[in-house]
């Protein structure tokens, strides 16, 4: 029997390792362009660069470990059935369930390590990353600000900017809404952030353009006054103060605590509920995708990577689409917590386990 394990783990591996860089090199190419694009075209320094790559490697693997465990399932136990050798282990006495064995020992050990990954690492970096961001705010502005979108972060001005190449700035909007009164307007062609980080603060220094000005006679009324250039001094050391931990960075501790506190306020903690049995029951995504694919795999009979494949991201897409709809589901409080983020691995389990059974006894 050590034999058998020895040479049905040793076909698992080499997939599992191939799928796993394949995939996580993938995921990492599309946030890479971006990060790049901070370097070269924001000058963001590359050290901090490399620390938000570093931060973002734990988040892909715990989508990348459950997806590189199906496949290689798919590749290692259809080719074994392509090739005749489940139906000689077969002859040979010995039950197909021992073939499947070992790959769900270590479903299970991996879906105990992204436990941890997923409880104390992934909210450590994910806040981490955060920071970090932040620090490039306070470093070079213009490389943590987005064009095309509304960005409100400083308060009492809401800003719009069309275009951003380097530090520049280009078509910029400032809205400056006030209760009771019309909202104050400053438009400008270009412009550009000067950092003043020791006073966590940003000068905004703003180049051709017009703004609405308070009309002496009548507050309530505005005057336009064009300008060649107008300097803005915005306070960024109320924005680091909103830098709180949002639920994906914290761990299930500190989630069960905020429900204590949120419950004696008598507020609504399905939100809270839901994220803690997120990060549990999406850790355990290796068991159920093994339970699921092992089985087809023997089912279904084929060698080809492109069809083990394309079988494998059927299966990805229809898991990770029951996990959003059940979550957004459970958020709303239309079904409980506890079910409706363990409802799809229940779905799965039971149906694997059941296909393993049919497989076995038949």
């Amino acid at each position: 029997m050590r034999i058998l394990r020895d040479y049905v783990l040793n076909e698992f591996w080499g997939p599992f390792l191939g799928c796993l860089g394949v995939m996580t090199i993938v995921m990492v190419l599309g946030n890479l362009i971006k990060l790049a694009n901070m370097v070269i075209n924001r000058g963001v320094n590359i050290i901090i660069i490399g620390k938000l790559f570093m931060y973002l490697l734990p988040f892909l693997l715990s989508y990348t470990i459950p997806i590189s465990m199906l496949l290689a399932a798919l590749i290692c136990l259809g080719r074994l059935s392509s090739d005749n050798e489940i139906i000689a282990i077969q002859a040979s006495g010995i039950n197909t369930f021992r073939i499947i064995l070992p790959l769900i020992i270590i479903s299970f050990i991996l879906s105990l390590f992204l436990l941890i990954l997923n409880d104390r690492i992934i909210p450590k970096v994910h806040y981490a990353s955060r920071k970090t961001v932040e620090e490039i705010g306070l470093k070079s502005p213009a490389a943590a600000l987005e064009p095309g979108t509304f960005i409100d972060a400083f308060q009492g001005n809401i800003i719009f900017i069309y275009r951003i190449e380097g530090n520049k700035l280009y078509d910029i909007r400032i809205y400056q809404p006030e209760e009771g009164k019309p909202t104050r307007t400053i438009i400008a062609k270009q412009g550009e952030f000067i950092a003043l980080p020791e006073r966590k603060a940003i000068k905004l220094k703003l180049v051709d353009g017009s703004t609405d000005e308070p009309d002496p006679e009548n507050p309530k009324n505005f005057y336009k006054l064009t300008f060649k250039q107008y300097f803005m001094t915005m306070d960024l050391a109320k924005v680091s103060q909103k830098l709180e931990k949002k639920l994906k960075d914290m761990t299930v501790k500190e989630l069960k605590k905020e429900v204590v506190k949120y419950q004696a306020k008598k507020v609504d903690v399905n939100p809270l509920y839901t994220e803690i049995h997120r990060k549990l029951a999406l850790s355990f995504a290796p068991l159920a995708f093994i339970l699921i694919g092992a089985p087809l795999a023997m089912v279904t009979k084929r060698r080809q990577v492109s069809i083990n494949f394309g079988l494998g991201f059927f299966i990805i897409m229809i898991y990770y689409l029951l996990v959003l709809a059940f979550q957004a589901l459970s958020v709303e409080a239309k079904i409980t917590p506890v079910l409706g983020m363990w409802i799809t691995n229940i779905i799965f389990i039971s149906t694997g386990s059941y296909l393993i059974y049919k497989q076995c006894v038949s």
